[in-house]
């Protein structure tokens, strides 16, 4: 999984000619966790650690058994460093550090996520900083015996199960997107699923109004919209207490690396780029359920 980070996260971190160091491999240890979202909470606290660097930084990965059948990883910097406040601050739901001071400055939505991520699978996520020397961010998982992680390359058949029990109650989408072929695209994946009904809207504040009034477990918004653009209907979204927590995922064709770090920054919790790739979009789509739940589970 680490070395899946390292691929992922080296060209953003080539970009401001920081220097990544991995630990060498030594023996696989294994964790008890879902492989997509221990990758997914680790290559969020990497991007953090690259994105809040100074140029020509470091970013220091480490990875020790704690002695008490658990394992760290741990993800240091070399950026400015959060004073104690910031710190508590940090994990609270939509929090940006500072934001009104620097355009590069907000924590993004990444954290809370992370956090719900690795409580789910009985993990504990925590940091500590120093002003102007950097931060460091850990996660901590129970080890397992083997391999209980999905290999990365076993994609989910249609009839996999998926974090929807079968007798479960039903779950809403959200779909907003002006693509007839798209919007088609996206209906046939869902109907994969048990116990979830797709519902559409053609443009950003239709979306929003069926948003209001349904409150579905998760929003897919499409960037480009008639009307208002995504953008603008995830900031109302946003703004609404009701709507608030809705995770909301980013599918799009603007597939620069600026859109998509714009888009993070908005507060989607994950941006997809079009074409839909399959196994990408279920895997985002169980992520955003399992947020979902973590919310309801949290009220």
């Amino acid at each position: 999984v680490l070395d899946d980070c390292h691929t992922l996260i080296e060209p953003l971190a080539e970009k401001r000619h920081i220097a990544l160091h991995f630990p060498p491999a030594h023996g696989a240890l294994f964790v008890r966790g879902d492989r997509t979202r221990v990758k997914q909470v680790l290559i969020n606290l990497l991007s953090n650690a690259i994105k809040y660097n100074r140029d020509s930084g470091q970013v220091q990965v480490s990875c020790v058994e704690t002695g008490d059948g658990r394992l760290r990883i741990a993800v240091q910097d070399t950026g400015d460093g959060l004073s104690a406040d910031k710190i508590a601050q940090l994990f609270q739901p939509f929090n940006r550090l500072g934001q009104e001071a620097s355009a590069g400055e907000g924590t993004g939505i990444g954290l809370v996520v992370s956090k719900r991520l690795v409580e789910l699978m009985g993990g504990e996520i925590g940091m500590s900083s120093q002003v102007g020397v950097g931060s460091t961010f850990w996660v901590e998982f129970d080890l397992s015996a083997a391999d209980t992680l999905a290999p990365a390359d076993a994609l989910p058949a249609p009839s996999a199960p998926s974090a929807v029990p079968a007798s479960g109650p039903v779950r809403t989408l959200l779909y907003v997107e002006d693509n007839k072929a798209n919007m088609e695209l996206v209906e046939q994946l869902v109907a994969r699923r048990a116990g979830l009904r797709l519902l559409g809207a053609a443009d950003g504040m239709r979306g929003v109004l069926l948003a209001r009034l349904h409150l579905p477990e998760v929003i897919l918004m499409d960037i480009n919209l008639p009307g208002i653009s995504g953008l603008q209907a995830l900031k109302i979204l946003r703004d609404d207490p009701a709507t608030r927590h809705i995770p909301v995922l980013a599918l799009s064709a603007n597939a620069l690396p600026r859109d998509v770090e714009r888009g993070m920054d908005a507060g989607f919790f994950r941006y997809l780029t079009k074409p839909v790739k399959v196994a990408e979009f279920m895997e985002a789509l169980d992520v955003g359920l399992a947020l979902a739940d973590a919310v309801h589970h949290h009220g």
